[in-house]
């Protein structure tokens, strides 16, 4: 019996021996990881870190070293980061750190990883704030945050915003982006008129009283560049006060597109219509292979830890264990640890802290490493990863959708192209038709223009209506001013006119009550023959003029030449009648005592020779004579003669046509005081401001005031009279009075003086609306127009 135990016992130690050779050979590195365990971050980051080890060996179960990870929780705490750094560092002498979580305790786990020269490898602190290049020690297996900054650029600058709302969190993650979005904004020359800075401690309340004033403000354009516990509550209130339905756009940073699949159903439900930015992670065998074994273990082996769903820092996440699984067996570290300058048993000593052996060279390996992870390509350009493309999403439903991507050789486009063949682009036609808040396919802020609707001077504005759509039709010379002033524009502009009208589809008030409606915030801007007066001015602002400008009276005026007989008399006055008569007399009598002695046919009967002396003279005007002269001086007389009669003949012509032609009309009245003192009815156009200034500045009884609205009812108006119930006199614009004597020229005349008025301008809202209308029309725009 005791033979046969000898055997077993043999063989027993042989493969105790076996293992622990085998033992012997793996060189176990101990790593630390830092995670805030119960946010979806961290939480899908320690699985994913643990899977990423499990695959790893057991492709390389030849290595001869393996990763020992020390977890520690931070508890979404900076101090309590900082804390579980420091005590991986100085007692279980961790050869590198995954993680911070967060950038605001990556900025202090860093410090500790310098001192140490200890790796630091973080793939969720995006912060441009922290850099690889300020920091030796410090890698970011991730994106900085900066380099989605020209795709967001694109997106606005597609869709033709010139202003956008920025709301972020006052921590590093959130501060530490914004001056790359105001450089880029400024390029594209998108205004931020508004910062909302909202503090990661904020409670809903806090975050309501921002929302309430940003909806005061009338903006319509957001980007929001949170974490996800901010950016959810965030989206939540927004839905409650309204912000998320038509008319609204709303875009999000990485931080919160990346985890758009693990929030919740009232966060999405709060985020329809949404676009958010992210980086492309390519389709691979190994990453759908990956995803699949993520959903047959996605109970997590700790009941207490909820894990949601595969998000794209847990894709980094793995590739960043794996990269470093590689690097510390590519490094040969082996049997090493850290030279410690002082003692010390406090976990918080900052004197005792060693310096790493390994540290420069585990770091140098890191930087060099390569290989296709589940997230792409994993290379490292200056300590972190570079970006290839983004994709453009839409919340939609339950999930979201993919419009489009962005790349720096392409812009924006529905699908990738790797032939380097398509051009560079920033138009929105290269993206698919998103679904904005409010379930809509109409794009977000589009200037919305109310219009005047009016009856008569058409030329200048006209709504009709299209019998197949029901949509209005505008026409008329102020909408073309406005359509060419906004082709001079270097951006396009979503716009939409909306009449100012009530159900019966006639006009809803006066320009007074139009231009109100923008300090209301129904509109925009109002576009059409709008007067620049000084108390419209207190509630919106205008453009420049585009117009004549000033007040003016029109007046009947009557013809005092008309059916008169004698007109052919008025060219000559009086005196000039007889000086010419005289002179047709003393002509013909001189040229008949020079000739009559020498010339044969000057003689005759008396009464033959005096109708000579008349005939002479008098048929000079129309042929030459029969009767030849002989005596020079006679000739000399003729001479000067035909020169008098040119002259009378053309002065005479010329005034007789102007007085046929040319009627000389007078006008009715020509002084306002005449009409005022005399009680005359004057008329001015309906719904206009020059009622006030006839009653306020001219003094006119309001009871002597009459309305019209087309120049037909001037017309009929001032040809009544003031005996028939018409009026003296018309009081207007000079554009309209200008129109109107265009088609009444004959009867009417504009006299007295101006009443100066800033002329048609465009207006739109003192506030912010979203979108800076006053400087659409800048004097560069209007140059050239009248």
């Amino acid at each position: 019996m005791a033979d046969q135990k000898h055997p077993l016992c043999f063989v027993a130690f042989l493969l105790l021996l076996n293992l622990h050779g085998e033992s012997m050979a793996k060189e176990v590195v101990p790593v630390g990881v830092v995670l805030d365990l119960n946010s979806p971050v961290g939480g899908v980051a320690e699985r994913c870190i643990s899977m990423a080890l499990s695959d790893f060996y057991a492709v390389n179960d030849d290595y001869n070293t393996r990763l020992a990870l020390l977890t520690m929780d931070s508890g979404n705490d900076v101090i309590a980061a900082a804390s579980a750094a420091l005590d991986l560092m100085k007692n279980e002498e961790v050869h590198a750190i995954i993680g911070p979580q967060s950038s605001a305790q990556a900025k202090f786990v860093i410090e500790l990883g310098r001192k140490a020269q200890v790796p630091i490898i973080s793939f969720s602190a995006t912060s441009p704030s922290l850099t690889p290049a300020q920091n030796p020690f410090f890698i970011r297996t991730a994106l900085d945050d900066s380099a989605e900054v020209k795709a967001i650029a694109a997106i606005v600058k597609a869709y033709g915003w010139r202003e956008i709302v920025l709301i972020y969190e006052d921590t590093d993650y959130g501060n530490g982006l914004i001056p790359y979005l105001m450089d880029a904004f400024e390029e594209i020359e998108t205004r931020v008129p508004y910062r909302i800075v909202i503090p990661p401690s904020s409670n809903n309340s806090e975050i309501a009283k921002e929302i309430k004033k940003l909806r005061e403000t009338n903006a319509r354009i957001f980007l929001v560049h949170t974490t996800t516990s901010l950016g959810s509550e965030l989206f939540v209130l927004a839905n409650n006060a309204g912000m998320m339905r038509e008319g609204y756009a709303w875009i999000i940073t990485e931080g919160l597109s990346a985890l758009v699949d693990p929030l919740g159903p009232k966060v999405k439900e709060s985020m329809q219509g949404v676009l958010g930015l992210r980086p492309y992670i390519p389709r691979s065998k190994q990453l759908e292979d990956f995803k699949r074994r993520w959903k047959r273990n996605l109970t997590s082996s700790k009941p207490n830890v909820k894990v949601t769903g595969l998000n794209l820092f847990g894709l980094w996440a793995y590739d960043t264990a794996w990269a470093l699984a590689m690097a510390v067996e590519k490094a040969g570290i082996m049997h090493s640890g850290f030279l410690k300058k002082n003692a010390s048993r406090s976990n918080v000593d900052l004197a005792a802290l060693g310096i790493s052996e390994t540290g420069q060279t585990l770091l140098d390996t890191i930087l060099t490493t390569e290989f296709q992870g589940v997230s792409g390509k994993f290379h490292l350009i200056k300590g972190q990863l570079e970006p290839s493309a983004f994709e453009i999403l839409n919340v939609i439903g339950e999930t979201e959708r993919i419009i489009g991507y962005w790349t720096r050789q392409t812009g924006l486009s529905q699908e990738l192209d790797d032939t380097g063949e398509v051009a560079y682009s920033i138009s929105k036609v290269r993206l698919k038709q998103p679904i904005w808040p409010g379930d809509t396919t109409n794009e977000p802020a589009k200037l919305r223009i109310g219009v005047p609707v009016r009856k008569g001077f058409d030329e200048f504005l006209k709504v009709e209506w299209d019998p197949h759509t029901n949509k209005p039709i505008i026409s008329g010379f102020s909408h073309d001013v406005f359509l060419a002033v906004l082709k001079t524009l270097p951006f396009p502009l979503s716009y939409e006119f909306i009449p100012f009208m009530n159900k019966d589809r006639q006009s809803a008030g006066t320009y007074d009550e139009l231009t109100y409606q923008i300090k209301l915030q129904k509109y925009d801007a109002v576009v059409g023959d709008t007067t620049i007066v000084a108390n419209r001015s207190l509630y919106v602002d205008f453009t420049l003029p585009y117009s004549e400008s000033g007040v003016s009276m029109v007046v009947l005026v009557k013809d005092e030449e008309k059916n008169n007989f004698w007109i052919f008399l008025k060219p000559l006055s009086l005196d000039l009648w007889l000086t010419t008569g005289a002179a047709f007399v003393i002509t013909g009598l001189v040229i008949w005592v020079l000739e009559h002695r020498m010339n044969s046919e000057f003689r005759g009967p008396p009464d033959q020779q005096l109708g000579m002396i008349f005939w002479f003279s008098f048929s000079t005007m129309v042929f030459a004579h029969r009767e030849r002269m002989v005596s020079n001086w006679s000739r000399f007389v003729m001479i000067i003669w035909f020169f008098v009669v040119l002259i009378l003949t053309q002065s005479y012509t010329a005034s007789l046509a102007s007085m046929l032609t040319v009627q000389r009309l007078q006008p009715t009245f020509v002084d306002v005081k005449e009409i005022r003192s005399n009680g005359y009815f004057v008329g001015y156009q309906n719904n206009s401001f020059v009622k006030g200034l006839l009653i306020k500045q001219l003094n006119f009884n309001e009871s002597k005031l009459k309305t019209y609205s087309t120049p037909e009812e001037y017309h009929e108006a001032l040809l009544k009279g003031i005996s028939n119930g018409g009026v003296a006199a018309i009081f207007d614009e000079i554009p309209y009075i200008k129109l109107f004597l265009a088609k009444y020229c004959s009867k009417y005349t504009m006299v007295g003086p101006t009443y100066k008025t800033d002329g048609f301008g465009f207006d739109c809202s003192c506030v912010s609306s979203g979108l800076p209308t006053r400087i659409f029309f800048s004097p560069t725009h209007f140059k050239g127009n009248p």
